[in-house]
């Protein structure tokens, strides 16, 4: 390769999120669409490299939500999914892809369509340049037993939905093992079970069990022997402590944790990814829309005690990384958590961690994102102020870049020579 082929991204303060320090006039050195090295200013640059001049921002690595719902319109208090096609949520999940990278989420990780394998299309579409997003891991389907939270509630019992619709509907261990293996074969990455009953699936009830610790670990084994990891959508106590006991990698949500179930994962190496922000969403949207009580009963019950297991997990060291729920509230507003996430407990820095090397690591990809170092991929995000001091800077995105390439600049004309 000549120096043509390299890009320098010239900064001015860049945040290391892996030794906690922040680097003033650092380079970035990137080829194609990885980084080759970070050099301090006045470090030799090759004359023919191109540059980007992020001189007075700060940079961050590109963020990470490991929570998200890309596919289809915003969930409410009914499913919107009997009413459109897949080709339909499809094309909604374009416009929320695009929303997404521009908000300086490089990468997700997407847990869940209703219509099953519409988001393995949207990752390959997004994969292969032809729609604009960040990168993707997918679950293709919810597990979950018929009725329950990852099911399709409250239509007419002489309805019969189709197929794609009730793919990942499980009644035994051997069901679930088929599922799993189906879903693997059609192009997840991961597996999404649904241990506890959910908010806004009506009808269920998040502090209930529905699947069992047989049935979880059933997954846990069938997923391992293709590589691939379990993640336990759970709200309450014992769907959680379930999940931590089957082997699951994380446990989403987590409302109604106690402090056996922190231990627990604590002990396992389970991550917790708490969606803390969107229950203020649902409760001020909610009532304005006139959802149904039962919708925002089971949210006021939910919101404070997540806040208050989630203050209690950050206090025992519990791995937690960052994830939003966005698919619930407005995709493109992914950043409005880090705030909340300092007010109940965690530092600016924890805080970036979580949206970044502790997401990486949950995901299994800390050789391809979750730090601006040598090797992963140029994915960055630049602000005007200082993250550390303030970290609600990162709702205001200046510059988005994924693989080296600019896919957002506020500040008018080319700053790249």
């Amino acid at each position: 390769m000549t120096d043509d082929d390299l890009l320098v991204i010239r900064t001015g303060a860049l945040v290391d999120v892996v030794e906690g320090v922040v680097l003033h006039g650092a380079r970035i050195l990137v080829r194609g669409e990885r980084i080759e090295a970070v050099v301090p200013d006045g470090a030799p640059i090759p004359e023919a490299a191109r540059l980007l001049d992020l001189e007075g921002l700060t940079v961050v690595p590109g963020l990470i939500d490991c929570h998200s719902h890309l596919v289809g319109d915003l969930e409410a208090s009914w499913i919107p999914a009997v009413a459109t096609t897949a080709a339909q949520e499809a094309l909604a999940g374009v416009r929320n892809a695009r929303d997404t990278l521009m908000a300086g989420f490089t990468t997700v990780r997407d847990l869940g369509t209703y219509r099953a394998f519409v988001d393995v299309a949207l990752r390959d579409a997004i994969d292969r340049g032809i729609v604009t997003g960040p990168r993707m891991a997918v679950v293709g389907a919810y597990v979950t037993v018929p009725g329950g939270g990852g099911a399709l509630t409250g239509l007419a019992p002489d309805i019969e939905l189709p197929s794609d619709l009730r793919f990942g509907n499980v009644t035994s261990v051997t069901d679930v093992r088929r599922v799993v293996r189906a879903l693997l074969h059609g192009g997840a990455d991961l597996i999404k079970v649904i241990s506890t009953g959910a908010v806004l699936t009506r009808g269920t009830n998040p502090g209930a069990t529905e699947l069992s610790e047989e049935e979880i670990r059933a997954a846990v084994e069938e997923a391992g022997r293709y590589g691939a990891s379990v993640a336990a959508h759970a709200h309450g106590a014992e769907g959680i402590r379930n999940a931590v006991r089957a082997g699951v990698r994380s446990v989403e949500h987590g409302s109604l944790i106690d402090d056996e179930g922190i231990e627990l994962m604590l002990d396992r190496g389970t991550y917790l990814v708490p969606d803390i922000y969107c229950g203020d969403w649902i409760a001020t949207e909610g009532r304005r829309r006139g959802w149904p009580s039962e919708t925002l009963r089971k949210n006021d019950e939910t919101t404070d005690a997540q806040r208050d297991g989630f203050r209690r997990a950050v206090a025992a060291g519990l791995s937690i990384a960052y994830g939003t729920d966005s698919g619930v509230y407005p995709h493109g507003q992914n950043a409005l958590q880090l705030s909340y996430m300092v007010r109940h407990g965690m530092t600016a820095l924890g805080a970036l961690r979580s949206a970044s090397l502790v997401a990486a690591e949950l995901m299994g990809w800390s050789d391809r994102v979750g730090a601006i170092a040598p090797g992963r991929f140029a994915d960055l995000v630049a602000v005007v102020g200082d993250p550390l001091e303030e970290i609600g800077v990162l709702e205001r995105p200046t510059v988005v870049v994924k693989g080296g390439i600019v896919v957002r600049d506020d500040r008018g004309g080319d700053p790249r020579s």
